[in-house]
């Protein structure tokens, strides 16, 4: 029986896309990356472009820098190969969403699929609000208990929001199912109360706006979203927002607390509230003094494998234990200094530079949103590990946009 290759690699993708954001075990959900580009290999001619390999060369090469610093440091052996599938993640993403859809070649059926996929992804936080949220509390955390951020909702509003933008016929051709649609998406993404969710939509609108491209009126537009931010935080600070309060009090809260949460270093270990609202920084200050204990870690990490050392047992597990040793950090700049060194920070900022400068293509589907995910990168990066985070469904999308920006002559067909 001949395989209709379009449903069996957009079902393969969509397995993937949603094991990545479902499956909570990070070996199992890349043992099936490994799996489903190993497929594709066996069953498919790969090729890809000088373009598409210019991108993700940076991401390799970062990879196998990683090995040096294991080779000097002799890391244990199931915390290298830990750290070798976590670097090693992005790389699979990006060649998945790129492969596949290089089979596909259809570019309305590769934003069908996000849109749609989103939607599913909407269903299934509305029932775990439903039936697992304590929502009687009326908190933030209620909401956000299981379930924390989705950026494939987000990218899919974004989709279906902007798709009549760039193409000249509509993605559902009834306008009334448009509108429930986006309905939808908005009112589940609102739902997730995060904050780097918002700031991430900020990103995207500015984007397609065309306000990223580094000229007089952009500048102008983002002093303008900084003098807001600096009024809402001098409002911010001058009310006092107490921390475990109901409702929207709490969030505001978190966002009052986010920049000091990210580098402010001297905290009180045994203050609890004090150490879990600036952990971020904590983290990275641990990571920076244990390598100034060895220079050359500096320059090329300390490599896969390595920990960092707490000083205490911090409650990160169910089981009540604790931990004192971590391998990842949610600083992503930090982590890739610590594990690959300046090589791997210098690289990594090159790799988002080369995707940022989409912005100065052609004006296309793809241009926009390749920039619009590199600056997300940017920012995600600060606080939740960027492309690096087990979680990360970016890097799938990120793969499909290469694929169709360097196989930009090809005609978007009416599937």
């Amino acid at each position: 029986m001949k395989i209709n290759k379009v449903k069996f690699y957009t079902a393969v993708f969509i397995l993937l896309l949603f094991a990545q954001m479902y499956l909570p075990s990070f070996k199992v959900n890349t043992f099936l990356q490994l799996g489903g580009i190993s497929l594709f290999f066996l069953l498919e001619r790969a090729r890809i472009t000088y373009k598409a390999l210019y991108v993700i060369l940076p991401l390799l090469l970062i990879f196998l820098l990683g090995f040096l610093g294991s080779f000097i440091h002799h890391n244990p052996l199931t915390e290298t190969l830990k750290d070798i599938f976590h670097f090693i993640k992005p790389i699979l993403g990006v060649l998945i969403g790129y492969f596949f859809y290089q089979v596909i070649n259809d570019k309305k059926i590769f934003i069908k699929t996000i849109i749609i996929c989103g939607l599913l992804s909407a269903f299934v936080h509305f029932i775990i609000l439903l039936f697992f949220s304590n929502l009687s509390e009326g908190s933030v955390n209620s909401f956000r208990e299981y379930a924390r951020d989705n950026y494939l909702e987000l990218i899919a509003l974004f989709f279906l929001l902007f798709y009549d933008r760039f193409f000249k016929f509509p993605i559902f051709s009834s306008v009334t199912k448009r509108q429930f649609f986006i309905g939808i998406l908005i009112f589940s993404c609102f739902l997730y109360f995060s904050r780097t969710m918002m700031v991430v939509a900020i990103i995207m609108t500015i984007s397609i706006y065309g306000y990223t491209k580094i000229n007089q009126k952009s500048i102008k537009i983002i002093a303008f979203f900084v003098l807001i931010i600096g009024f809402l935080y001098a409002y911010l600070y001058s009310t006092n927002i107490e921390r475990d309060k109901p409702g929207l009090e709490a969030f505001l809260y978190k966002i009052k607390i986010a920049p000091e949460e990210l580098f402010k270093t001297r905290i009180n270990r045994e203050n609890h509230e004090h150490l879990w609202d600036h952990w971020r920084g904590y983290e990275a200050k641990r990571a920076l003094t244990l390598m100034a204990d060895n220079k050359s870690s500096y320059l090329i990490g300390t490599g896969y494998g390595s920990l960092v050392n707490l000083k205490f047992k911090a409650p990160l597990t169910d089981d009540g234990k604790g931990m004192r040793y971590i391998s990842e950090l949610h600083n992503g700049y930090m982590y890739v200094f610590y594990k690959i060194g300046v090589f791997g920070i210098v690289i990594y900022v090159f790799f988002l530079l080369v995707l940022y400068r989409q912005v100065y293509a052609p004006f296309s589907f793809e241009s926009v949103f390749i920039s619009a995910i590199s600056l997300i990168y940017f920012f995600t990066t600060l606080t939740i590990t960027g492309i690096y985070n087990t979680k990360d469904i970016f890097v799938f999308i990120l793969g499909g946009l290469l694929f169709f920006s360097s196989n930009s002559k090809k005609e978007l067909t009416e599937s």
